[in-house]
């Protein structure tokens, strides 16, 4: 079943969205796998790391050195998946690191995470290689680049 368009809004996470980040990604990942409320406060405090916050229960932190970024985490809520807040935040994410003078952009995936890969190809990512045995359950992430243009829309 469709679900229709995401219409929250998105904002910068400071220290005061810890806990709600954290609560995101609780939700959206294994036990195992979650990000306490430390961890994302460690994370926000990071010289050249960003996060953003969705109104509908997604979250996303990103991080800048010199001409590449990284995406280090994306978490939706559940109840919202497959409503565009994961490409929301995406698109944002790529630019607000553009515009902070990244030119490529990397992630992790798990190879099972389809609907995850799904998302990053439609974003315009790639395989640029494979860590194996990544994930606390031994499962294999993809290492995806994208280019990123210079925020005026152009590819």
């Amino acid at each position: 079943m469709a679900h229709p368009p995401h219409t929250g809004t998105i904002e910068t996470a400071t220290r005061a969205h810890a806990g709600v980040l954290a609560a995101i990604h609780r939700a959206a990942f294994p036990r195992a796998e979650a990000w306490s409320s430390d961890v994302m406060l460690l994370q926000l405090e990071m010289p050249a790391t960003f996060g953003l916050v969705h109104s509908l229960g997604g979250m996303i932190l990103g991080r800048v050195a010199a001409d590449e970024a990284e995406i280090l985490t994306l978490a939706v809520s559940p109840g919202q998946r497959r409503r565009g807040v994961g490409s929301a935040l995406l698109r944002a994410a790529m630019d607000r690191a553009a515009a902070l003078g990244a030119a490529f952009m990397f992630l992790e995936v798990a190879v099972t995470n389809d609907a995850a890969r799904a998302l990053y190809a439609a974003h315009g990512f790639t395989e640029a290689g494979r860590r194996r045995r990544y994930y606390t359950d031994g499962t294999d992430a993809l290492i995806l680049r994208s280019t990123l243009s210079a925020g005026t829309g152009d590819s």
